[in-house]
């Protein structure tokens, strides 16, 4: 009796490079997030005309260096991503995204593309219920020292900052530690952001 054997087959996901809010697992339920480092971007805020407040995106540059998390998007399907990630437009990036994946599968970074954004104003602010999320991811990926490096590698501080924590208008805020609140307020204040008062 001949017996057929099964043959496994490796499914290589596609993969996306978080550089924002989706550093922060609690935003999301990709599994098999890990960090990375994603060079040739560098990190802004910037507004668009689809979003009344600003979101960091990434614009190229050379010489930048990045961290943050990649996560597998199961069978490459996009949809759920493409939606929450509406404002931008997915660029491919598997040559400069650095991990420790023993394949070299694609990898995608979503950014705003040129001409569709601006700078921040008072008009379009940057929410701090949304920094809030993002420090506390990069506290938890990568420590101290990764906040200190996500605040020192991203432009755009000089952006008014809208202090809505008593209210969150950022859809996926979480809430925060008195010392996560203390030490995304000190990096604050030491890049010089000007708050608003949230109504």
């Amino acid at each position: 009796m001949q017996i057929k054997r099964r043959e496994k087959t490796l499914v290589q996901h596609a993969y996306f490079f978080g550089y924002g809010s989706l550093v922060n697992r609690a935003t999301h339920g990709f599994d098999g997030a890990r960090p990375a480092r994603l060079s040739g971007w560098r990190r802004v805020w910037r507004h668009t005309t689809l979003r009344p407040v600003a979101y960091l995106t990434v614009m190229p540059d050379a010489g930048a260096e990045i961290d943050g998390l990649i996560a597998p998007v199961p069978g490459a399907d996009w949809p759920a991503l493409d939606a929450r990630e509406a404002a931008y437009a997915r660029a491919p990036a598997a040559r400069q995204v650095r991990h420790d994946l023993p394949h070299t599968p694609e990898i995608a970074v979503y950014t705003i593309p040129e001409g569709h954004h601006g700078a921040p104003d008072a008009a379009h602010p940057i929410l701090l219920s949304y920094i809030d999320v993002v420090v506390q991811g990069y506290l938890r990926e990568f420590g101290e020292d990764g906040v200190a490096r996500f605040f020192d590698t991203t432009q755009g501080w000089d952006a008014p900052v809208l202090d809505d924590r008593a209210a969150p208008r950022y859809p996926r805020h979480r809430g925060l530690s008195g010392d996560e609140r203390a030490l995304t307020d000190a990096h604050l204040d030491r890049v010089g952001v000007r708050r608003l008062i949230g109504e």
